[in-house]
């Protein structure tokens, strides 16, 4: 496909710093396994993902978002077990995408010389971003999906569109957010919140992960709810460019079945 097809390709600025990926993993509590683990930005020094972040001008943003996609996929390749079956979650920039299928070539590349499996790639769009074309961001699912890739709404129920983006497409996988996960257990507005938002998932055939785990009271009455996918704080922080164990308190629980 020739390069004007892409006007990033072309118009986008070089980026002038460098930056690299911490991991955190992701549960599958009915496998009783690491499912996967999501790529997070990070500076050389291990500083957060808003330092690096602030650094990216608009004319950057499609450079960026290639090269985090790239950098996200050489580091899995080396750092995950061909036999450990994981998943590699990216977060991406729906507004940076200018044409789905010319967009992806630089990633179809780094997959093919790291002999990355395409459906082993989940990619993150968040709804904290304003999806200024909903029928482009479609257009991007579609062709993902084409492609093999896993395609989730990131912090759900914490940014513009809420219910109406995702009745306007259906990613395969919603993560819930934080602020909804935070204190779950004790809240009966959250539980409410939650169960419905499962029903829903079920009725559109939607997986759910829960993000942002930070005790075991959370965890324990998100499964007791029906969730199977975790991530945060309570199973493992981000590792720089390294995949962490799960905590010891986190795995003494799982596997004495206190947490069950």
């Amino acid at each position: 496909m020739p390069d004007h097809a892409c006007p990033g390709c072309q118009t986008s600025r070089p980026l002038d710093f460098d930056f690299s990926m911490a991991f955190q993993p992701i549960y599958d509590v009915a496998a009783e396994r690491v499912w996967g683990y999501e790529a997070l930005v990070r500076g050389l020094a291990g500083e957060g993902a808003g330092a690096i972040l602030s650094q990216v001008s608009p004319e950057q943003r499609y450079r960026f978002d290639q090269a985090c996609r790239v950098k996200a996929i050489n580091l899995a390749s080396r750092l995950f077990a061909d036999a450990d079956d994981l998943h590699l979650s990216i977060n991406f920039m729906p507004n940076a995408v200018y044409e789905p299928a010319a967009c992806l070539r630089a990633t179809l590349a780094a997959a093919r010389k790291s002999q990355f499996p395409l459906n082993s790639i989940m990619f993150e769009f968040t709804e904290g971003e304003v999806v200024t074309d909903v029928a482009h961001l479609r257009n991007i699912i579609a062709e993902y999906r084409r492609v093999g890739f896993i395609t989730a709404l990131d912090d759900f129920g914490a940014g513009y569109a809420g219910l109406g983006l995702l009745a306007d497409f259906q990613p395969d996988l919603i993560k819930i957010d934080m602020h909804l996960v935070r204190d779950v257990d004790t809240s009966r507005a959250r539980q409410a919140i939650l169960a419905a938002l499962l029903h829903i998932a079920r009725e559109l055939d939607i997986a759910i992960l829960a993000e942002g785990i930070e005790t075991e009271a959370e965890f324990v009455a998100l499964k007791a709810a029906g969730v199977k996918l975790f991530q945060g704080y309570w199973f493992a922080k981000p590792a720089f460019e390294a995949l962490p164990a799960l905590g010891p308190a986190t795995l003494a629980a799982l596997q004495t079945g206190q947490a069950a």
